[in-house]
């Protein structure tokens, strides 16, 4: 099915009035209730803006998919607002909002809710739909510029859904104070290790930067009165700008591709307690797969 079916004029704001995202939320979830008297407006826009403050939905290159799964709904809302000047919020790669998307379902139909977000997604990330859809004058324009982007709601969910496609590396002759500052910066607990030509080597953790530190650590646990001649960590970091990635970085670990069933790598994670794997075309490394982005994706919505 195309994303532009899931799409009705009536449910479009050409020229949205707010100047941020929380007033274009208000706007499409007025013309909602225009459509359809009796929704508990309250309600559902506490649950938006709830999810708004778990993690800002604004997803970049121009896009905002705030959502909510509710059962004051007994079928699926999609409201689409244009903002020709852009909304004041601050977004992740400042580009400012100018297309709101509002996802509105109740909890039997989430499936269908995470597809339709994953395909907005994917509009989104095609160069030059921005402008196309600032561009479209008119409601029907509009959708037919959604129509023939050929983007289509898949039947099931794949790795591509859920991905992180911005992906943080570092090479086999970078040093442990680089991986230790990219993790920081990033928050990560580990880091694909790559080749000049991005073809994945192996991935770098938290563990074996520790590990560095002791590498007599079985001696230690077996021992606690196991006494040291010198701090271990203040050793480290004496050594952090010689200790290369290639002495510490593991080549165990776990690939898929982007169409594999988002169900079959859950089970993987699961039965190998695995907290990432690693997405992979022709041996080259174009996302990662982690555990939290499961639970926070499609169970936490």
């Amino acid at each position: 099915m195309r994303l532009g079916n899931l799409l009705r004029e009536n449910f479009v704001i050409e020229n949205l009035r707010a100047g941020d995202k929380a007033g274009a939320i208000d706007e499409l979830l007025n013309l909602i209730r225009n459509i359809r008297p009796g929704i508990n407006l309250d309600s559902i826009r506490d649950l938006v803006m709830e999810r708004e403050e778990i993690e800002d939905t604004s997803y970049g290159r121009g896009f905002a998919f705030p959502h909510a799964r509710t059962d004051e709904v007994d079928d699926m809302f999609v409201a689409l607002g244009i903002s020709r000047t852009g909304l004041s919020d601050k977004t992740p790669d400042n580009i400012p909002v100018s297309v709101v998307v509002l996802l509105l379902t109740p909890s039997h139909i989430s499936k269908l809710y995470l597809q339709t977000l994953s395909a907005f997604a994917a509009f989104a990330r095609t160069e030059g739909n921005l402008e196309k859809i600032k561009e479209a004058p008119t409601k029907s324009d509009v959708i037919d510029v959604i129509w023939q982007s050929g983007v289509t709601v898949d039947k099931e969910l794949t790795v591509k859904d859920i991905m992180r496609r911005n992906v943080a590396t570092v090479k086999p002759d970078d040093t442990l104070k680089h991986v230790a500052n990219m993790m920081f910066r990033h928050r990560l607990s580990a880091m694909a290790v790559v080749d000049d030509d991005c073809r994945l080597l192996g991935q770098i953790t938290d563990r074996d930067l520790i590990q560095a530190a002791l590498p007599d650590f079985k001696t230690l646990i077996n021992n606690l009165n196991y006494s040291m001649d010198i701090e271990p960590f203040e050793e480290l970091l004496k050594q952090e700008d010689k200790i290369k990635v290639a002495q510490l970085y593991q080549t165990d670990h776990e690939t898929t591709t982007v169409d594999t069933r988002l169900v079959e790598v859950a089970a993987q994670m699961i039965f190998k307690n695995l907290r990432r794997v690693f997405v992979v075309q022709d041996d080259k490394l174009i996302g990662i797969l982690l555990r939290k982005d499961i639970v926070n994706m499609i169970i936490r919505g």
